[in-house]
């Protein structure tokens, strides 16, 4: 291993744990951090070290197998970060903090729904996964929650994050703090507590699509999908009104990655009145086909999948924000026209 660059990568951890103890993300001995070093190996946090004072002895080399490159202990989550790395690819960086606000809000409830736009669009809705033990022994529910957004909250004990690099994962963390400490100060305003629509909304959207669809799921990217998402877009009365207030006029097209295929969709206040092939589009959204199955089975937000990286948009994101509501609507109906 090239041993400037593993150097290079423990300066950027411990610059992460820096930043997490001073904004109070982190506490005492708890929380880990690791990175990727290449396919087999990762870096990771020793057991009992302050996230907030790391030094060079305190991160460890360390290969998938549970395999220590070096002398020392590792982190006690050890199984939680090699799994998440073997499951994800494109995983580069992971951070689990004990976050005192989520914990909190998620002792009493499972799902967190954010109302705040940015937070929504960067977070959408953030489950939990039930524990039963001080560190995480069984990683499989962990890792079927990942596959549909980049963080997730262990119930009880904490919350983990994964991403393209260690500050994605920080920011994911200091978002989801920030939006549930919003929220706490709504309900103190509002004098009574809600909890729980999250996984209602969800568990009703879910009835609606399977009661109004017959169960029929379609193929991906097929012209059958698509003239079905034509139809139902241009047959619902909401995407009229929002499209007429916000005057949504613009091309948006979708690709997958893995064929090139794009269908492009013009939209003239919020109608779709032609569907091409052009890939040239004011728009452009691609992914691969697991992600899009993800998008129109409405299981993740193509918002938030854009801001989290899952998908690739093309164009002023700060622009198509003007149709957030339309658009927002749109992937909703997408859920009517599910897919295999």
């Amino acid at each position: 291993m090239d041993q400037e660059h593993i150097h290079e990568l423990k300066r950027s951890i411990m610059a992460v744990g820096s930043l997490l103890w001073e904004k109070d993300l982190v506490s005492g001995l708890n929380g880990n951090i690791s990175m990727r070093l290449d396919d087999q190996s990762i870096l990771l946090t020793a057991h009992n070290s302050c996230l907030g004072l790391l030094q060079d002895k305190d991160i460890l080399a360390m290969k998938l197998d549970g395999q220590l490159l070096e002398g020392g202990s590792v982190s006690t989550e050890k199984l939680l970060h090699t799994e998440i790395y073997k499951s994800f690819s494109e995983t580069k960086a992971v951070i689990h903090t004990h976050t005192s606000y989520t914990n909190g809000y998620f002792l009493v409830n499972p799902v967190f729904s954010p109302q705040i736009f940015e937070a929504k669009i960067y977070l959408g809705e953030v489950i939990s996964v039930p524990q039963t033990t001080p560190a995480v022994t069984e990683p499989k529910p962990v890792m079927g929650a990942f596959r549909k957004n980049n963080i997730v909250v262990l119930r009880q004990h904490g919350v983990v994050a994964k991403g393209k690099d260690l500050f994605d994962c920080f920011l994911l963390i200091q978002a989801l703090e920030d939006a549930i400490k919003t929220d706490a100060v709504a309900k103190l305003y509002k004098s009574s507590v809600v909890s729980g629509q999250g996984s209602e909304g969800t568990k009703k959207r879910e009835e609606e699509n399977s009661k109004e669809n017959n169960g029929k799921k379609y193929k991906l990217f097929s012209q059958e999908q698509i003239n079905g998402i034509v139809e139902i877009v241009n047959a619902d009365a909401k995407m009229k009104e929002l499209g007429n207030q916000t005057k949504m006029n613009m091309d948006l097209a979708v690709k997958l990655d893995e064929t090139g295929q794009v269908y492009s969709f013009s939209f003239r206040n919020g109608n779709i009145d032609r569907v091409s092939h052009d890939e040239n589009a004011e728009f452009l959204v691609s992914a691969p086909a697991q992600v899009w199955r993800q998008v129109f089975n409405r299981e993740i937000d193509p918002f938030v999948a854009t801001t989290q990286k899952k998908m690739h948009l093309r164009g002023d994101f700060a622009k198509i924000s003007k149709w957030y509501a339309p658009c927002s609507r749109v992937f909703e109906l997408w859920a009517e026209v599910p897919v295999e």
